[in-house]
């Protein structure tokens, strides 16, 4: 008991706080009853809920104690409400890394107003400069990159690479041999490639370039191996940041919500959640893209869809746009799309297993009804979507990019034509043709949705972290009319659904117990 007491007050020093003795005594009552592994998990819960409140002094007493346990259990509560949630794009909680505290610091902990959205030229910066933060702090703990450990002999040592600035290129006047740098490759001059981070930029030499796997396309950062004359960085090699698993970023930085919600944590870290995952084995996740509600084959092979699963309801539809054949301007629009909602809504009352217990998330696509084709884009309009919304609790009309969580699963769902765009913009196509490895490996080591010049693909610069997608999820989909595919890297998943009304009515279904996605088609 004594052990254990001395550890919780060493628990609170560490954080800079210091306990009263009757604080001591009730936080040890209470965490007895659990084993080891809970009472840690409990004890950082309630150092949580102590940081939350406004505190005048670093001394901690009993009162402040009790009211972050009734907050801690007021969360587990709560619990059973999380099990399955639609995040807005717009809700998504901002982090920026702190290089001296070397951790992730939300930004309304720093006094930051919250973003407009249609920011200023600072914001604009800003943006490649925290991708920049976040690629440089993930490459450096790699162990390609991280130094070598004194006192080991040379050959139980893997060979180590030490990642140099711009600045360090451009302040010598030497040739310098076998450099590696990270930075973002752009284009300052027509024709001419450069490559640039917060201390400068270089312009490069691409004849001799390697391109290892990948989708490289301007904007995007990039790892450069090569040479250092006459102010002109050769190039030999060119590759992506690494990878990182979920599970080792949250090693490092803890159980820290990153992904967005109502919890202060990660739900990776709720057993509750976790059982409920493995109990429902059966449950299931539908992705359909392109569900042309205006054409009559499209809502007749809906209704096959949901004779299939009348009997076994899904726990969520995700339907993504387009929703019309028509794209948005053409006359009468918006009026088309509410009249094939409302033919939808007729089509839905058919089955009610599945408005008992399945959800329904819409994700609009480029050419559904919508203020602005930039990056992230708001909700169809209510003014569209009211009927529906009324005559069914379980359906979400949600953003574009839009994040489900359901138990422990994290799952962003993204609505664009990216990947033909990025074959567009490479610097240089693949030789191999397969186009969906590659371009999940982009994705996955850029840890951004659209690693592409604003121009071909806008984002509005205030809000360019609702397209990050770091720590990694556990399943990104991207929506595209490119074929269907399923790509799994650094135990996160890909995957395309296809256009239902272009591809033989072709979709896919996520199994979060054993995170199997299975293609599926509707046939004639």
């Amino acid at each position: 008991m004594s052990s254990f007491r001395s550890k919780v007050s060493s628990c609170f020093k560490m954080h800079g706080f210091t306990l009263r003795s009757d604080a001591t005594k009730y936080i040890v009552e209470v965490l007895t009853p659990f084993n080891e592994v809970q009472q840690v998990e409990n004890l950082d819960r309630i150092i949580e809920a102590i940081q939350k409140q406004q505190l005048s002094s670093t001394m901690i007493d009993k009162s402040i104690c009790e009211i972050a346990i009734e907050e801690c259990n007021a969360e587990q509560d709560e619990e059973s409400d999380k099990i399955f949630s639609v995040i807005d794009a717009f809700e998504i909680p901002r982090f920026l890394y702190n290089p001296d505290r070397k951790k992730f610091i939300k930004e309304k902990m720093l006094g930051v107003q919250v973003p407009g959205l249609y920011g200023d030229a600072k914001a604009k910066t800003s943006l490649f400069k925290e991708r920049y933060a976040v690629l440089l702090q993930r490459t450096s703990r790699h162990d390609l990159f991280t130094p070598p450990i004194p006192g080991t002999h040379a050959s139980e040592q893997s060979k180590k690479f030490k990642l140099q600035p711009i600045e360090y290129l451009l302040g010598s006047s030497a040739k310098l041999g076998e450099i590696i740098s990270l930075g973002m490759l752009t284009q300052m001059k027509e024709g001419k490639w450069f490559l640039e981070d917060p201390t400068g930029a270089v312009q490069l030499d691409l004849k001799q370039a390697n391109f290892h796997s990948g989708l490289f396309t301007e904007n995007c950062f990039v790892l450069a191996e090569g040479w250092y004359e006459d102010e002109i960085f050769h190039v030999t090699a060119f590759g992506f940041p690494p990878p990182e698993p979920a599970k080792t970023t949250r090693a490092y930085f803890g159980n820290i919500n990153f992904f967005g919600g109502q919890s202060a944590t990660s739900v990776k870290a709720s057993v509750k959640l976790q059982n409920i995952e493995k109990e429902n084995e059966d449950a299931m996740i539908v992705f359909l893209s392109d569900v042309w509600l205006d054409d009559l084959k499209v809502l007749e092979k809906l209704r096959v869809l949901f004779t299939g699963y009348s009997e076994v309801p899904p726990v969520c539809f995700v339907f993504t746009g387009n929703f019309t054949s028509k794209p948005a301007g053409s006359s009468n629009h918006a009026k088309l799309l509410k009249d094939c909602f409302k033919t939808f809504t007729k089509l839905i009352l058919e089955f009610p297993s599945i408005i008992e217990s399945s959800k329904f998330v819409f994700v609009p696509g480029p050419q559904d009804p919508g203020p602005s084709l930039i990056a992230p884009r708001p909700p169809i309009p209510c003014c569209i979507t009211q009927e529906m919304t009324d005559k069914f609790p379980n359906v979400f009309f949600a953003s574009n990019p839009c994040r489900i969580q359901y138990c422990t699963q994290e799952i962003v769902v993204y609505r664009e034509d990216i990947v033909t765009k990025m074959c567009r913009n490479c610097v240089k196509f693949p030789k191999d043709a397969d186009i969906p490895m590659h371009f999940a490996k982009t994705i996955i080591c850029q840890g951004h949705l659209s690693p592409l010049p604003l121009h071909v693909a806008p984002i509005y610069w205030s809000f360019d972290n609702a397209m990050r997608v770091y720590p990694l999820p556990d399943l990104i989909v991207c929506a595209d009319k490119f074929d269907p595919f399923k790509v799994t890297q650094s135990d996160c998943s890909v995957i395309n659904p296809g256009s239902f009304a272009r591809s033989d009515y072709s979709f896919q279904v996520y199994i979060p117990a054993s995170r199997q996605v299975e293609e599926s088609r509707i046939s004639d």
